[in-house]
This record gives C-alpha cells, structure tokens and sequence, in this order.
C-alpha cells in the first residue's frame, strides 16, 4: 500500500499557485484572454437561448416570440444565431491563442530558471543525483507543467464559465427541474475527490519510475562504448525493459482510475438528462412548462453536463501538475553557488600561493569513508608540484577542494593567504583550470570548444593556445580546419586530439593556478614529448598542480608529493625521494622504470 502524501493539500496548491508567479510579466495578456474567453461565453450561452427561440418561431400555435420587446421572424433568429456563433469563434480563437502564447512563455521563463539552479548547484548536489533524474525534471515534468499552463489553465475557465451561466439559465427556466438536475452534483463531486486522489497518487509514482528509465537511457548512451566492448546490450534492454514495466504498472493504475471515474460520470450524466427529460414531460402534460422552454432547459443541461464532464480530465491534469510542480519547486529551492561573472574574475588575479591546513575530507555521498587525513601542504606561487599515489589515496580529491567543488570538513584552505572560502567563488574560479583525465569535449566545433576556457577569446588568441598544445597542426589537416565539428562528447577525435584540445583550452584561459589531472595520458609517445618539452615554457609564471601515474611526466617538477590513504607520506624531488631506499616513490618508480630509475 503505498505511503500518504506527506505534503498536506494546502502546501500542494501552494505550490501550484507559485507556478502563476512565472505567468506575471505577461499578465496583461492573460488578464485580456480570460476576458475574451468571458465574452466569448456569454455568446455561448446565448446558444440554447436563441435556439429555443428558432423552434418557437417555427412552430405553430405557439405565442409570438419576444426578444429585447422586438418580435422576430424565423429568418431573422437564424441570422442573429449564426452572427453569435461567428463572434464566438473569433473570441475563441483570440483567447486560446492568448492562453497558450501567456503559457509557452512562462514555460519557456521556468525552464531557464530550471535549468539556472541546477547548473548553479555545487558538485556534492550531482553526487546524490543521477543525470537521468534531472533531465526528466527539464523534460516531463515540465511538459506536464507546459500542457497546464497552456491548455487546462484556459480549460478550467471556460468551463467554470459554462457551468455558472447554465446554472443561472436552469434556474431561471424552471425551479423544479433545476433541484432534480442538481440533485446528482454532489455524487459528482465525491466521485472527483476520490478518483482525483487516487490519480494524483498513482501519477506521482509513475513520473518517479519514468525518471528512472531516463536515468538507464542516460547512462547507456553516455557509456556506449563500454556497453559494446562488454556486448551488455541484452542485459541493458532488460534493464530499460524492467524498469518500463514498473512505469507501465502504474500508469495502467491510473488509467484504470481515470476510466472508472469517466465511465461513471458518463453515466450520471445522461441518467440526469433521463431523469430530466422524463420530469419535464410531466411538466409539459400539466401545462407547467412549454416545449421550447424544455428544449432550452435541455440545452442548458448539456452545457453543465459537458462542463462537469470536463471535470475528471481536468482534476486529472492538475493532478499530475501538482506532483509536477513539487519536484521543480524542489529544485528550485536548492541554494546553489553564486555564478561566475567576467567583471568578476578580472577584478582579482590571484599570485598562485596555495596552503592546505590540515585539511580532513569526506565526500557527501559516502560519510563513513574520510578520503583526507590531515593534509598540509604549502605550494609558492609558480611552483609545479607532483601529486602521485595509488588510485583512491586522495590525489584528484585535494583538486577538488582547490576549485572548491566541496569545502573542507576541517582545517582550511588558503590562496594567497586569505582562505578561500572568504573569497568570491567566481574569483577562486576564475584563477585556475584544469586538463581532467577524461576530457569532455562539447558537440560543437574545435573553435569553440577551444574558446570555452574564454568565451569571447579572439581568432588569435584561440590559434595561439593550439599551437602551444601542439595541436594546430592535426586541426589544419581536417578540411573544415578550425569549424571542424567534434560530434557528441568529442568522438570525431581520437584520445589524444582531444586531450591536447582541453590543454589548449586551459592554456587559453591563462590560469594562476593550473591543474594537469593524467594531462599526458592519452598522447602518443612523440606528442608527449614535445608537451614534456613546453612544459616549463608554458607553465613560467603559474602555480602547477600534476596529477600523474606515469612518473616519467613529473621528473621535473619542483616537488613531488606521495600520498597514500588521505595522508602525505613523502615529499621532495624526483632525486630526494629514490634516495629513501624504502619509499613509495622509490617503488613506484623501480616497478615502471626498473631498478636504480
């Protein structure tokens, strides 16, 4: 049995109702589409008004028919009914129109202020969310947002709109007929209650399982080469296939509510036009009530019964929106980090002193595991140190808490002698950058892929940075030279293309501080050696952090620091450490190189 809503109703709309908050700048608009939706209405409900009369018209023996103390003939009410009709149209079309381009806007408005928070987020955020169940967020639910605001917005109106004015109309024609008729709506109305819950229940739990699938499909297309080279396509068509069976299960629950709750209503429906019908031929026998004025009677009905019809499909709707709306609104509640602005990474260029004070480290995700034990290390501005170590010691993570990606559990981590949490993270941000080992290449061209690590950079200074990564020469081969589109995450390049296009990149952004993550990894022996080579040149003037198992890539530094489980056991340079006959170092060093490396 599944769990009650923890949210009370009240908070839901609450949460609904913030949805119109997106709606406000174009409120003018709104405001004259529910007007001409009124208008349009009102024309309407002179539908069964007028017809009654053109019946009455047309019989006869029946007394004359008056309208506004004119006496109209039978042409003449066919004419004013068609004119109403034209109106009515236009008005629609002009509403509709209106509610849909107010709606489309909004959406447009929520799906930028979405995608601003989760891109705002810090990294320890993404590490207890998968992509997949973010990218549904952008996508289905705000679909399901996107189909309320521009139709069941405008839908909820107009009905409201038929049912008051039929109201009125029933009851103005005949009082008894009106409390049989009205009789049936609280039947109506329980029925709404209690298939509605049951919808909004079902409806929630269904757009958790469509997230999940969204996560597989992620995961599976990003990792395709991995799903491939292990020939799991089967095992992943399973996997997408149970988890679109739970999707389905419960979809199926809620279609089944939904067409119980439609069947019913159906039936009430026209078991009160039945009972109507029969009620006022009764009326007609004593005299009580005329043939025209059941006919209007009769037409007035449909309009409620068409009205509350609607309803179902409607509660429906705002349903699913309401569980639709609680998971954007969650995102957008999350305090995200400040945004990077230009101005504000030019009005502070950092030296490049680095000291980390005793810094004790545990992810997020994984509390019960510390990756960082009381880390110290002081690094000058311009020095280049090693990070080397076993996979897991905590090499990648002290990079981490350098781009401020997480914040130090405790001790401290100061730049320039301030600590780095007293500074603008766009500041922080803004001095250093970073070749990773896995380099992510957008699906647009080398230029501006390359110009990502300054957006606005010129056609020189973009060439500059791929000549110093030696990687002007493969991109001027390609036909298209520097337009030469990447494909999706780089893979029109080889690994090696795209790990000098990140270099470049991070080149171009003249960085204080620049961290190298397994920089040379994917290169060929003789690019590595010209990046070897340039390396002095190209790191003169900046603070260096390399990351590197290859130890043939950090010879040169000016330190070198061994960490094992979160701790520093060694530092010095390449020849102080395969001086300690026992050291880690020496061993690495010994087992890649062979003895006396």
């Amino acid at each position: 049995m599944a769990a009650p809503d923890p949210k009370p109703r009240r908070e839901s709309l609450r949460e609904l109702a913030h949805l119109f908050a997106y709606v406000r700048p174009y409120r003018r608009r709104f405001y004259i589409a529910m007007v001409a939706s009124f208008v349009s209405m009102t024309f309407g409900a002179l539908f069964p008004f007028l017809v009654a009369r053109l019946l009455a018209a047309a019989a006869p023996g029946l007394p004359p028919v008056v309208i506004a103390g004119l006496r109209p003939t039978l042409d003449q009410v066919a004419v004013v009914l068609i004119a109403s009709l034209g109106i009515q149209a236009v008005l629609t079309f002009f509403s509709s129109l209106s509610f849909n381009s107010v709606g489309e806007r909004a959406v447009v408005d929520l799906r930028q202020a979405l995608y601003a928070r989760l891109i705002a987020q810090p990294m320890a955020f993404f590490g207890e969310h998968r992509v997949g169940e973010l990218s549904s967020r952008l996508s289905s639910d705000l679909a399901q947002i996107q189909d309320t605001l521009t139709f069941t917005v405008a839908q909820i109106i107009r009905q409201s709109m038929l049912l008051v004015v039929g109201l009125v109309a029933i009851a103005a024609t005949s009082l008894q007929l009106s409390g049989i008729m009205l009789a049936t709506v609280p039947v109506f109305m329980l029925a709404a209650v209690v298939f509605g819950r049951k919808v909004r229940r079902f409806s929630r739990e269904a757009q958790d399982r469509l997230a999940e699938t969204a996560t597989v499909v992620e995961e599976t297309l990003t990792g395709i080469a991995n799903v491939k080279a292990f020939g799991n396509e089967a095992y992943e068509q399973r996997r997408y296939a149970a988890g679109l069976a739970g999707y389905l299960t419960v979809i199926l629950r809620t279609a089944r509510s939904r067409a119980a709750l439609v069947a019913f209503i159906i039936f009430a429906i026209f078991g009160a036009i039945v009972l109507v019908l029969w009620w006022g031929g009764r009326l007609m026998q004593t005299g009580q009530l005329t043939h025209p004025q059941l006919t209007q009677f009769i037409f007035y009905t449909l309009f409620i019964g068409g009205a509350v019809s609607a309803l179902p499909e409607i509660f429906s709707s705002v349903q699913k929106t309401l569980g639709a709306t609680q998971r954007v609104r969650e995102l957008l509640r999350e305090p995200g980090e400040e945004i990077p602005r230009a101005e504000a990474v030019a009005a502070r260029r950092l030296t490049g002193d680095v000291r980390f004070e005793a810094v004790h480290f545990r992810y997020p995700s994984r509390p019960d595991l510390p990756v960082l034990r009381g880390v110290s290390l002081d690094v000058r501005a311009g020095e280049k140190i090693a990070l080397v170590g076993p996979s897991g010691a905590g090499k990648s993570t002290l990079t981490a808490l350098l781009l401020r990606f997480y914040e130090p559990d405790t001790g401290a981590l100061l730049l320039d002698g301030k600590d780095a949490r007293e500074l603008p993270l766009a500041a922080v941000r803004g001095n250093l950058a970073i070749v990773p080992q896995e380099v992510l290449l957008f699906g647009g061209s080398i230029r501006e892929n390359i110009a990502y690590g300054r957006p606005g950079a010129s056609e020189a200074d973009i060439r500059a940075a791929a000549e110093r990564a030696y990687c002007h020469e493969f991109i001027a081969r390609f036909p298209e030279g520097y337009d030469t589109l990447v494909g999706e995450r780089g893979v029109k390049l080889s690994g090696g293309q795209r790990q000098r296009l990140a270099i470049a990149r991070a080149l171009l952004r003249d960085p204080a501080i620049l961290i190298l993550d397994e920089a040379t990894s994917s290169l060929d022996s003789e690019s590595e050696a010209l990046i070897q080579s340039a390396l002095a040149t190209l790191l003169a003037g900046r603070t260096a952090f390399i990351i590197a198992h290859r130890l043939a890539t950090v010879r040169q530094c000016d330190r070198i620091c061994v960490l094992e489980s979160g701790v520093i056991t060694e530092t010095g340079t390449h020849a102080e450490l395969m001086a300690a006959p026992s050291g880690t170092y020496r061993r690495f060093a010994e087992l890649q190189f062979g003895v006396g490396a």
